[in-house]
This record gives C-alpha cells, sequence and structure tokens, in this order.
C-alpha cells in the first residue's frame, strides 16, 4: 500500500494592494486546524502581527482581539493597505511531510510564480522573506549570481524587468528562538529602508 503524500495547492489568494512597495514573503500558511482567520499568519502563536504592532503602534496587542484568542483582520487588512505591502508565500504548491507547520518538513512541490505576482504590484521594488526556507524557495526563482540575503543586510537583484532589493528578517514563529521584541527591530529596521517606517 503507497503513503503518498498530498500535494496541497496555497489556500490563500495573494493580498496585492495596488500601491504595494514591499512585498513580505513566508513559506507557507499553516494547516487550516492552526487558523484563527482567512489570512497570512493566522496561527494564534506566531508573532507576525505582534511584531508588526510593535514596530507601527508600540504595542504587541494592537493587531489582537486578547479577550478571544484571536486577530483583527480587518484592521490588519485596512493597514496592510493604508501602507502599501503585499503578502504571499514563496510556495505555491507543498508536500507537508510531518502534517504540522515546521518548515523543516515542508517540501516545495512548486515555487510561486514571482514574476507574475510582480506584475500586479508594478511599484513594488522590495520583497522580504520571513524565515529561512521563504529565503531559499526565493532564491530558486531568482537569477544566477544572486546574493541570498541575511538578517540584517539586503542584497540587490534584477528581475521581472525591474531592480530589486532582497532583505531577510527573522522568522516570526515561536520556534523560532527570539524575543519578539528583538524580532521587531529587525522588522523596523528593514521597514525604514523601504520608506514605510
Amino acid at each position: 500500500m503507497s503513503t503518498e503524500l498530498e500535494i496541497e495547492t496555497h489556500p490563500l489568494e495573494p493580498f496585492l494592494p495596488e500601491n504595494a512597495k514591499l512585498l513580505m514573503m513566508g513559506s507557507f500558511p499553516p494547516p487550516k486546524s492552526r487558523w484563527k482567520m482567512e489570512f497570512y499568519y493566522p496561527n494564534y502563536q506566531n508573532d507576525m502581527w505582534k511584531i508588526f504592532g510593535l514596530v507601527f503602534f508600540q504595542n504587541k496587542e494592537h493587531f489582537l482581539d486578547i479577550a478571544n484568542k484571536n486577530f483583527k483582520e480587518k484592521q490588519i487588512r485596512e493597514f496592510l493597505n493604508q501602507k502599501g505591502i503585499a503578502i504571499f508565500d514563496t510556495a505555491y504548491q507543498v508536500i507537508r511531510l510531518k502534517g504540522n507547520a515546521s518548515d523543516k518538513f515542508l517540501q516545495i512541490a512548486q515555487p510561486t510564480d514571482l514574476s507574475k505576482l510582480l506584475q500586479q504590484i508594478p511599484q513594488c521594488h522590495s520583497i522580504m522573506t520571513t524565515g529561512d526556507k521563504a529565503t531559499d524557495t526565493l532564491m530558486l526563482s531568482m537569477p544566477e549570481g544572486t546574493l541570498k540575503p541575511v538578517i540584517g543586510e539586503s542584497s540587490q537583484t534584477y528581475f521581472a524587468e525591474r531592480d530589486l532589493t532582497l532583505y531577510r528578517t527573522p522568522s516570526s514563529s515561536r520556534a523560532y528562538p527570539l524575543a519578539v521584541e528583538k524580532k521587531a527591530e529587525a522588522y523596523a529596521q528593514l521597514f525604514k529602508e523601504t520608506g514605510l517606517l
């Protein structure tokens, strides 16, 4: 009996505000059982929306609905639209080797068609990846000779008929051993460099 692992296709539409200057890319959403909302970084254990709260509002609970252990999804979407921050993931199809959200056990079946995404956000010249798996997957699409960005530094490339700056931020996963305040500092530096802060 073959135990063939199922290929999962990305469950969310790319979030692409027309004015997007930055495209933020993770690896792939967690299994649906971990979701608190139909949007990116939907796991309440993930630090992403706390990081955004700290960076832009000096309050890690800004985007959280504490009483219901949930997120303020409408507020998150409105904020991203206003700031011009697009979100999708570097993998379009994956195989979960262990049924969890760990990047370690994600096998990339098909990377995202990045040039198609960028066509829809003509003002975007910065891409940020939120973790190592996301960065490695992004690099599969980049021209030969593009340097893989490391945390705290960026790299330049020419792709999809435009100059791009690639950034790498610490993972927002709780599994990544860094205090949320320290993660927020790294994100704040990037948002300043891209003119969003």
